[in-house]
């Protein structure tokens, strides 16, 4: 049940209890002791929101690989989190350090970001970028598929 619980709040956070107990035909009650106990053990972290950034404006997202200097890797993150469009930063394995992933406006906006902001920051070596053309999200399935495994 809880797993079900997770499936149908990672589609849709905003349900109301009630109507998340009928989708799984479980009562209402237990449905929302399950909810507090799934917070309690951290299982669920926070409720929240995915924003259009699109229709805020922000219509190119770029990847960009960075190898730094890694004595100088808690100066490279904080100079890059104090970019406007810097949204993440994840150290990786593999021919990168880090990735970035960043918004703008327009390819104009991100060729300054990457050039005249990221290129400037001491401790990087070398950077690559990949400017996202289109993307689909599937949804982490917590329930098993019927008929796999």
């Amino acid at each position: 049940m809880d797993l079900q619980i997770l499936s149908e709040l990672s589609n849709d956070a905003s349900i109301s209890v009630p109507r998340l107990s009928k989708k799984i035909d479980v009562n209402s009650s237990v449905v929302y002791s399950r909810i507090k106990r799934l917070v309690k053990r951290k299982l669920i972290e926070r409720f929240t929101i995915v924003v259009n950034d699109a229709e805020l404006g922000y219509d190119v997202k770029a990847l960009t690989g960075i190898n730094m200097d890694t004595k100088k890797r808690d100066h490279v993150i904080e100079e890059l989190f104090k970019i406007n469009g810097v949204r993440k930063i994840a150290e990786v394995t593999g021919r990168f350090d880090i990735l970035v992933t960043m918004y703008s406006k327009s390819l104009d906006q991100m060729h300054k970001m990457v050039s005249e902001k990221i290129g400037r920051i001491e401790g990087i070596q070398s950077s690559e970028s990949f400017i996202e053309m289109k993307s689909r999200t599937k949804a982490m399935p917590y329930m098993p598929s019927k008929g796999n495994d």
